[in-house]
């Protein structure tokens, strides 16, 4: 008897050293509902975002919203006409950016993340969810929004309508050559100390030396989007290695869940021993 109230003790006293950091990092939260869902495709949405409607604070984003950074950046089949995507902000005060994604089929998490971090989000907890599947493009309004709501914090236009452009050329990237798309962008990205000193032709150099270490060709027409976007990354203050030091914070936390899995496993293992 004993001996099962010291397992029991100990595996609580585990859970909660394992769980009370996270519960101590959470700071403000918010949900951004696109205006065009029905109530039962809210309660959809909901249970992607892992509460219940009334949980957090929420905000509305209507088509109109999602069309004012999305206007001319885009082809209207990505923008719609219709605010379904909705989106959860969780904001922390450290570990990065966290993104997960439910029915977005066009923009990645990773596109997400590297975009956020653009628009001068540091750290915060995402879902982007739809009750049926949407390109996503229209949900970083919806994060914008809830982050600000949240966290009373008013982002900077100027980075937002960089990112949201960031999005879209990347997405345009990763239609033709696939993953290494992102790859190409957040490495420029963290060369921002050097290209701010550049002309364009050294950029443009840069830009094909850069794609060249991931075995990737681009169009002269890429090239010039893509240098477009570097020239915006510039005139932003952005400090040069604030993306690569989010970028090592997020893969210190890949496998974690699994980690802890394997974690309690052996702690079971121990335990079972002891019995036997």
């Amino acid at each position: 008897m004993k001996r099962k109230i010291m397992m029991t003790s100990l595996a609580l006293v585990m859970c909660a050293a394992l769980t009370s950091p996270v519960l101590a990092d959470s700071k403000s939260a918010c949900v951004a509902i696109g205006a065009d869902n029905t109530e039962s495709q809210l309660e959809t949405v909901y249970d992607y975002f892992g509460i219940k409607q009334g949980d957090v604070e929420e905000t509305v984003v209507t088509n109109e919203d999602e069309r004012e950074y999305l206007d001319g950046l885009v082809s209207l089949d990505k923008i719609g006409t219709l605010a379904l995507s909705s989106v959860y902000v969780q904001e922390t005060q450290s570990g990065g950016i966290e993104i997960e994604s439910h029915n977005i089929d066009w923009v990645t998490d990773d596109m997400y993340e590297a975009a956020l971090t653009t628009a001068g989000i540091t750290n915060a907890e995402v879902v982007v969810a739809a009750y049926t599947p949407v390109s996503g493009t229209g949900a970083l309004t919806g994060i914008y929004k809830a982050y600000e709501v949240a966290t009373g914090i008013e982002l900077d236009e100027e980075a937002k309508a960089t990112a949201v452009e960031e999005v879209v050329v990347t997405g345009e990237l990763q239609d033709m050559i696939g993953d290494d798309a992102v790859n190409i962008i957040n490495s420029l990205k963290s060369e921002i100390e050097q290209t701010k000193t550049m002309d364009d032709d050294e950029i443009r150099a840069l830009i094909l030396e850069t794609a060249e270490k991931y075995d990737t060709e681009l169009t002269d027409q890429q090239v010039e989007d893509i240098l477009d976007l570097v020239n915006k990354f510039n005139e932003l203050n952005m400090d040069p290695d604030t993306f690569l030091k989010l970028v090592e914070a997020g893969q210190q936390t890949e496998g974690f869940f699994e980690k802890v899995q394997g974690f309690f496993t052996n702690i079971g293992d121990f335990f079972s021993g002891l019995t036997n």
